[in-house]
This record gives C-alpha cells, sequence and structure tokens, in this order.
C-alpha cells in the first residue's frame, strides 16, 4: 500500500505551476510554491496573480486564507516540507527553434542540492515540456549529480505532461481528458497514480502509464494535431473565399459532425499563437529531422500559419488602397480570448505588417494593453473601449474573439468610424448582419453567387 502523498512543491509559478499548484491545494493536499522571482513571490503571496486568468485570483486569496499553499525562492525549504516536486519552469524556443533547457537545468540542480538532505523517498515530476530524451539524459543525470543519490532507489522520477489550455486553466486541472504518467521505474508510477487517485476520486481520468520518452512525445503528438487541424481548416477557409457562396463556417460544422473528425480547433481564422503550438512544432520539427526523418507535414502546417495573418493585411488593402496613413483599429490583442498572453500572437504580427506600410494603428484589448505596451511602446496607439478604438477608423480587423466584439453591429461602424469597414479575422459575426451596410470582408466567406 502505497502512502497518500499530500505535500507537494511546484517548481515555477508561471501558468501552469500557479494553476495547478492551486487548484491541488483548494482540496485536501498543502501546496509550496517555488521561483526565484522575489517580486513575483512578494505579489502572490498578496493575493495577487502574475498574470490574467480567470477565476485564479479569487482561488489564490481563498487558498491563502485556509494555508493551503504559500510560495518561496528557497528550494531547500520546499523540499524538505514536501513529498512531490512538480517541475514547471518555461522552456522556451531558441532562434534555432531548439527549446531552451536553461530554466529547467537550473531547477534540477536546485532540486538535487535540496534532495541531499531528504532520508525519506522523494518524487520528482517533470510537467515542462521537454523533447523525448530530455527528462532521462538532462534532467536525470543533473539530480544525480547534485544529490549524490540514485533514481529509482533514492529517488523517484516521473514525466507528467500538462494539457491545460489558457483562459481555462481551472478546469482544465480539475476534469482533465487523460492523465499521461512515464515513470522510471513502476513504483515511481505507483506513487503519481495514486496521488492522482486520491485527488480525484470516483472522478479520476483515464490514466495512460508508459516510458518517460514516450511521455514527452505525446505532448508535442497532441499539439502539432491541434494545430494541424488549425492549418487544415484555415485552408480550406481560403478556398471558401474564393467559391462564390460559401460559407467556411458551414463547411466546419458539417464536418464537425463527423465523429472520426469532431467539432473542436475547426474554427477559421487568422492562425494559431500563444506559449504552445508555435514553440512546439518548431522544437519538434527540428528534432525529426535530427533523428532522420522529414515531418513535410508539420512543416506545412506551420507554413500555413506563418501566411495565414497576411489575409488580414490583403483584405485591408482590397477595401483602402495604400495603407500609408490609413487609421486601422485592432480589436484584440491576446493570441486568444480570457488571458493577457500575446506571446506569438497573431495580433503582433499583423500589426508590424500594417506598420511597415505606413498605416496608423489604434488597438484596444480587455486584458493584454499592458503586455503588448511592452511590445509596441509609442508605435501604436491604445483605446480604453472597443468604441474609443474605432473612432475615426479607416478599416476594423477583429483579431481575437473576445466575447464583448460580439456585440458589435453595423451601426457602431457607421456611427464611429470614418469609414465603415470591417474585418472579421475569427468569425464571430453574422456576415447578413454586416455585408450590404458597410464594407465587409470575413476569413472563409465566399463573394456572392452570381447568376
Amino acid at each position: 500500500m502505497i502512502t497518500a502523498y499530500k505535500r507537494i512543491s511546484f517548481f515555477g509559478l508561471g501558468y501552469v505551476g500557479l494553476s495547478t499548484a492551486l487548484c491541488f491545494a483548494n482540496k485536501t493536499f498543502t501546496s509550496i510554491g517555488v521561483d526565484i522571482e522575489e517580486k513575483k513571490v512578494r505579489r502572490i503571496m498578496g493575493g495577487k496573480v502574475p498574470f490574467y486568468e480567470m477565476g485564479l485570483e479569487t482561488l489564490l486569496k481563498d487558498c491563502l486564507d485556509k494555508g493551503t499553499f504559500r510560495c518561496t525562492t528557497n528550494p531547500r525549504e520546499a523540499v524538505m516540507e514536501s513529498d512531490i516536486s512538480f517541475v514547471t519552469v518555461g522552456t522556451p524556443s531558441q532562434p534555432n527553434g531548439n527549446i531552451n533547457l536553461r530554466y529547467i537545468k537550473l531547477v534540477s540542480r536546485d532540486l538535487g542540492e535540496a534532495l541531499k538532505e531528504k532520508s525519506n523517498c522523494y518524487l520528482v515530476v517533470v510537467k515542462s515540456t521537454v523533447l523525448p530524451g530530455t527528462t532521462l539524459n538532462n534532467i536525470k543525470p543533473i539530480l544525480e549529480k547534485y544529490s549524490g543519490k540514485k533514481c529509482g532507489h533514492d529517488f523517484g522520477l516521473c514525466f507528467n505532461p500538462e494539457f491545460l489550455r489558457e483562459g481555462n486553466a481551472i478546469q482544465d486541472v480539475l476534469n482533465p481528458d487523460r492523465i499521461i504518467i512515464g515513470e522510471y521505474d513502476i513504483k515511481s508510477g505507483d506513487i503519481l497514480a495514486e496521488f492522482y487517485r486520491n485527488f480525484y476520486g470516483e472522478k479520476t481520468p483515464p490514466i495512460i502509464r508508459t516510458n518517460i520518452p514516450t511521455a514527452e512525445l505525446i505532448k508535442y503528438a497532441s499539439n502539432a494535431f491541434l494545430a494541424t487541424k488549425i492549418s487544415f481548416i484555415n485552408t480550406i477557409a481560403n478556398i471558401c473565399e474564393k467559391t462564390p457562396g460559401v460559407d467556411v463556417t458551414t463547411v466546419a460544422k458539417a464536418i464537425g459532425l463527423d465523429k472520426r473528425i469532431g467539432p473542436h480547433f475547426l474554427n477559421a481564422g487568422l492562425g494559431y499563437g500563444g506559449s504552445c503550438f508555435p514553440k512546439d512544432l518548431k522544437a519538434l520539427i527540428p528534432y525529426s529531422k535530427k533523428s532522420g526523418y522529414s515531418p513535410e507535414l508539420l512543416e506545412t502546417v506551420e507554413s500555413v500559419n506563418e501566411n495565414q495573418p497576411n489575409k488580414a493585411v490583403q483584405l485591408c488593402k482590397k477595401f483602402l488602397g495604400a495603407l500609408k496613413d490609413k487609421k486601422i483599429a485592432i480589436l484584440g490583442l491576446a493570441f486568444k480570448p480570457n488571458t493577457d498572453d500575446v506571446r506569438e500572437a497573431v495580433s503582433i504580427k499583423i500589426i508590424n505588417i500594417l506598420l511597415a506600410d505606413g498605416a496608423e494603428i489604434v488597438v484596444y484589448d480587455p486584458a493584454a494593453v499592458e503586455n503588448a505596451k511592452k511590445i509596441f511602446k509609442e508605435r501604436v496607439k491604445y483605446a480604453s473601449s472597443m468604441y474609443e478604438c474605432l473612432q475615426g477608423a479607416d478599416c476594423c480587423i477583429i483579431v481575437t474573439e473576445w466575447e464583448e466584439f460580439k456585440a458589435l453591429k453595423p451601426e457602431d461602424l457607421i456611427k464611429h468610424m470614418r469609414t465603415p469597414a470591417l474585418i472579421d479575422g475569427r468569425r464571430i459575426t453574422d456576415p447578413e448582419l454586416f455585408k450590404d451596410r458597410v464594407k465587409y470582408a470575413a476569413i472563409g466567406f465566399g463573394p456572392k453567387i452570381v447568376s
């Protein structure tokens, strides 16, 4: 019988680490967060989440009040007061597409040094996204070197990928589709499986146990497949735009009802962004080539996504001609709604192209303006509302499908804009309401049928 481990620590308090730690701490577990940034730790202990995620700040305050969560900059303290450590630091892309292992190596060293003083068997669980072979060839040797202990005998090791969606983190932690456990040995896997069964109880999702490299690849395979679905439907959308009377939303709805395909990730638009899909494709493609296989499908997926934001600019030029000194309103900066994350956001690509063409840009986003200011600084103007953003504009481009943008009406464009023109890059407006009243274009919406 395995002891039910309920004291856990998280090394890395970014989106994945903090969200997961708080969800566990909200039940019968005690969570300790570890981060090297003192400012971030102080902010979290003061009840403030350092990024935008719905419901997370309320959860943080509840856990702080109950005393089930705290954070520190001291790795030793976290290890000594926990039984399992989850590694949740970032693995950003390098210029050549390979992942940067700097942070995960530093955490592995800190964990190893802290494990020196740990008398009972301890479990290290890597959740950071890493290429196959990284945990065994990079992380494990560092842990053993700095702890002076043997993996599989003195401490356990697992790779346990996360599948959280930004904007839905709490629900995804509490209601996962599956749990993947890549185990160094059976004992390590048993401990982690029992940990999850203890947390989820009767609602425990399917648990797949495998070796560590397979689990590492599962994470990349999942994201690569979802990215493929997005690039596929955007390719179909581009065909729809050339086909009179065809609307990609109807096509997507129809094929999504096929149980072999499913409706998810079939929303045509300006392409995917964020911290996962672009980074993971960039890492998986060179990894595959280095292994001796050229992943032509994935290269095409990436190419389609790189070109898709240009659609918005092309449609803008179709309405206005030359863009020099034209005022373009951008609605949405985050890579998706319900987050302030602008990493690899489509908005950045579009704005940079428009600026290069001499356009004047005004932007609005309910959550991501402050992060956008770090990128664009004074090169664009920042509006405090959707209607302020539209004021005097020659064209409006919807880039992020925030709920409030769905309330936009033709009357709003006519009232506020110099030239009422809308490009719906996320298919959240009804073409029938707009197309005969203002200049209107939407991704995947074909021209009228000429009889």
